[in-house]
């Protein structure tokens, strides 16, 4: 442990790379709080950026400020610093997330400490693999991007899938990939909420809230013009289509992948502690995605009906709750989407 402070630089860094994370609408509803002498990093949600109507119980905005928890914690391994998380360290300030202390590393443990929420939580060692794991990563994060274009039929071969499933279990989350007939179901169930959501004027006026016209205006947040990829032709929906019913002049209908590769993220929990911890184990199987050249994006639309979200659940084998809906495979790596500037995300004290 070192009592030495750290400098604004590296800080600054840290956050940089724990932004880079996905979140619902590319909405970053996430502040941090950095201590030089305590050498502290602390979480914050920021409800300012919530989705009251696609998200009213917070489940998505924990899971995106989980993914960049984890991308801080693979930019410290990568710096040899010792990241030791507590999630939730304050029951009175639920909008306090995590804490993260940085130390230098003086043997190769790593994980999370003191976990808990209103009913309790578990502690553990998160990170599985240990320092190298986490720290070989990091050139992932920049490389990290949602595409939300045609993937090629090319199947994931099992031992790619393993790596992703065992990268969500160092998190403390299962990753199943989705065989038939469950696959046909959840690709009902995306197709039926999405037309729900057509169906719901404030759902999808606050969608479009979060679209931003490149042409008009430099976004820092929300789904991008170029970033939103052609509609599916098959209207299976297994992209979000963020524009909705708005007229779509110019804008490509193309033929997805015949066979979707669909992956269900889950937890056993369904509380705060378990959304944050779903985040860390989304980021960290994404990052292992990207650093094996396949492309993902999401197709989370039946996840914010609540009745929906219960049919996702394998009716054989399934367990847990599902919190994620990844779809996987080989194609466009996607577009990088903005991200606000440190200093509306940061705040470093002494």
């Amino acid at each position: 442990m070192s009592s030495q402070s750290l400098d604004d630089a590296t800080l600054t860094a840290l956050v940089a790379d724990a932004t880079a994370a996905p979140s619902m609408h590319n909405a970053q509803p996430w502040r941090f709080r950095a201590t030089r002498a305590g050498r502290t990093v602390t979480l914050l949600a920021d409800l300012d950026r919530a989705l009251p109507e696609e998200d009213p119980a917070t489940r998505a905005l924990h899971v995106g400020c989980g993914a960049a928890l984890l991308n801080l914690r693979v930019s410290a391994e990568h710096r040899g610093l010792h990241a030791v998380t507590t999630l939730l360290p304050d029951p009175s300030a639920p909008a306090m997330l995590a804490t993260v202390r940085l130390d230098h590393r003086t043997d190769g443990n790593t994980g999370e400490t003191g976990h808990g929420d209103a009913d309790g939580g578990g502690g553990g060692d998160a990170d599985g693999g240990g320092d190298a794991a986490l720290a070989a990563l990091y050139p992932a994060i920049r490389e990290r991007h949602t595409s939300r274009y045609p993937f090629d039929e090319q199947r994931i071969p099992p031992e790619i899938r393993e790596l992703l499933v065992g990268a969500a279990r160092a998190e403390g989350a299962e990753f199943a990939f989705l065989a038939s007939p469950h696959l046909e179901a959840v690709l009902d169930l995306i197709r039926d909420a999405e037309g729900y959501a057509r169906e719901d004027p404030a759902r999808e006026a606050e969608q479009r809230s979060w679209t931003r016209d490149t042409r008009t205006e430099a976004p820092v947040d929300g789904i991008t013009d170029y970033a939103m990829g052609p509609r599916d032709a098959s209207a299976r929906a297994t992209a979000r289509d963020f524009l909705g019913t708005a007229p779509q002049p110019g804008r490509p209908r193309v033929p997805f992948e015949k066979r979707p590769q669909l992956a269900l993220l889950s937890t056993a929990g369904d509380h705060a502690v378990d959304w944050l911890r779903a985040g860390q184990a989304l980021e960290r199987m994404l990052l292992t995605a990207t650093l094996h050249g396949v492309s993902t994006s999401f197709a989370t639309q039946p996840l914010e009906w609540p009745d929906l979200r219960w049919l996702l659940r394998d009716p054989v084998h399934g367990s847990g709750h599902a919190q994620m809906i990844v779809r996987l495979g080989y194609g466009p790596t996607g577009p990088r989407t903005p991200r606000r500037p440190m200093d509306q995300v940061l705040t470093i004290e002494p």
